[in-house]
């Protein structure tokens, strides 16, 4: 194998047409080139250089690899120095993918911090909610994966091949109209919404609305169900019905014509951002992590 360090004392001899004046070029001994030269020699499997007396002249071959090792050394300078700028966040990407409501929230508040802190760093966005915003990052279409998981119901969720970095527990709240009977109670209990008509959320939300329900002894009465929270806002609104959402995602609303009320017994989601064991390591990726973690603490 050929390698760079050889490269470069080849192309030294080439210009200086001797190992004596390669060696003060490079800064080394002149029996250190002679010794990496035998050495590119025996990697080349043929001579690269033809010794007459004092002088060293260059056979077809030597002329070959002098030729590309330019070519060759710029490419690997070149790419050092942006291996460099990566590493020490001058420059870098990371794909991040996120569900709807930490979107508006956390991601902005991060982005901006990670932008002023490393302006060459960046970052892409897409949505998509937990199962497949989890799949995307293990099939390798995201570096960081901002996601979810209920308090309780972890079933068919195995996250320990990734990394997990905890944010906060997000708590649901009910969502009534500004008129329902229950507008000004400081918090209830989820069967007093028995014998409402429901808007529910996203699939995984109201798989988790459902269970709550039944735990309280009662099976909801979904009328309407949409992923877009501001949609489950405005039906609130109307008078259709009663909801209950992410904290989360009220603060992303900001619901008008709607009060919330505080659900007993509290039923949280756990906010986490994940991302691979070896991208941990990436110092751009590390750094969206630690934005999105202090993002949190808002």
């Amino acid at each position: 194998m050929i390698e760079a360090r050889h490269l470069r004392v080849l192309r030294a001899v080439a210009a200086t047409g001797s190992f004596s004046a390669a060696a003060r070029e490079l800064g080394c001994t002149q029996p250190a080139v002679s010794q990496q030269m035998k050495a590119l020699e025996s990697s080349a499997g043929t001579p690269l250089l033809i010794r007459t007396g004092r002088e060293m002249r260059l056979t077809q071959a030597g002329e070959a690899l002098v030729r590309h090792a330019s070519g060759i050394l710029a490419g690997l300078t070149a790419a050092e120095e942006e291996i460099a700028a990566i590493a020490g966040l001058r420059a870098g990407r990371v794909r991040l993918v996120s569900f709807p409501s930490g979107s508006s929230t956390l991601v902005p508040t991060a982005l901006a911090a990670l932008r002023s802190e490393h302006p060459g760093t960046r970052v892409s966005l897409v949505e998509a909610e937990p199962p497949r915003s989890v799949e995307m990052l293990r099939e390798g279409d995201c570096d960081v994966a901002l996601a979810f998981r209920y308090e309780g119901a972890h079933a068919g969720e195995d996250w320990e091949d990734l990394v997990v970095r905890p944010l906060f527990a997000d708590r649901l709240v009910g969502l009534v109209p500004e008129g329902h009977a229950l507008a000004g109670a400081g918090s209830v209990t989820i069967d007093a919404f028995a014998d409402e008509p429901w808007i529910a959320g996203c699939p995984r939300c109201r798989r988790q609305l459902v269970e709550v329900c039944r735990g309280a002894g009662f099976a909801p009465r979904i009328d309407f169900a949409t992923d877009d929270y501001p949609a489950v806002v405005g039906l609130v609104s109307a008078g259709l019905g009663v909801a209950v959402l992410p904290e989360l995602a009220i603060e992303s609303v900001r619901p008008k014509g709607a009060r919330t009320v505080t659900v007993e017994p509290a039923v949280r989601r756990e906010i986490v951002a994940l991302t691979l064991p070896d991208l941990a390591q990436v110092p751009a990726v590390r750094a969206t992590l630690d934005h999105l973690a202090k993002a949190a603490t808002r």
